[in-house]
């Protein structure tokens, strides 16, 4: 495999946690304006971790890449660290 190969690889694994991830930085930034709280920076950070983590756990289980589950899982998961900043 060549290093641009392997980097593509990467960049499509974890295109999905960087994808539900800005979504819901966007609208967690819509519903907060003039609220104090975590920067955008450190929310966004948390967001990605977050769903690249489920991503790797996904992959650990499961064996492959790309199910349907760990992609469930990586939206309630996202979801929640959210719905955990929006109270912050």
């Amino acid at each position: 495999m060549t290093p641009l190969s392997v980097l593509s690889h990467l960049v499509g694994f974890v295109a999905p946690a960087l994808g539900v991830g800005l979504l819901l930085w966007v609208g967690l930034r819509v519903r907060r304006k003039g609220r104090p709280g975590f920067g955008s920076g450190l929310q966004l950070s948390l967001l990605f971790v977050s769903g690249v983590m489920v991503l790797l756990v996904g992959l650990a289980y499961f064996g492959r890449d790309g199910k349907v589950a760990t992609y469930a899982a990586l939206v309630l998961a996202q979801g929640t660290v959210a719905w955990w900043l929006r109270g912050r």
